[in-house]
């Protein structure tokens, strides 16, 4: 990512942080810890959008809640070290994991 590209995720990236961490020690300890991942879903969110940035973070994240549904994956399922090579901005659904 372009120095740039930084410079603009930047702000969106500690947003994000600051809202994940707002839930997870407000509204998940309310409703219960029951993820069926590890690391947990809010966990993965916020790390893969600081490790990959807003947008793609953000993509894998919502992928990540979608294998949590009844029916979805369960386990170990650690953030991806590199962002998919088939991915571009403007196909969005190619970050994530879907199944």
């Amino acid at each position: 990512m372009g120095r740039f590209w930084a410079v603009i995720d930047w702000p969106f990236k500690w947003t994000a942080w600051v809202l994940i961490q707002t839930y997870r020690y407000t509204l998940s300890s309310l409703a219960g810890r029951t993820c069926r991942h590890a690391p947990s879903c809010s966990e993965f969110t916020r790390d893969a959008i600081m490790a990959h940035g807003f947008w793609p973070g953000g993509w894998m994240g919502a992928g990540r809640l979608w294998r949590c549904r009844p029916g979805g994956t369960h386990g170990y399922d650690p953030v991806p070290d590199a962002v998919p090579q088939q991915a571009r901005w403007y196909l969005p659904w190619r970050y994530g994991r879907w199944r």
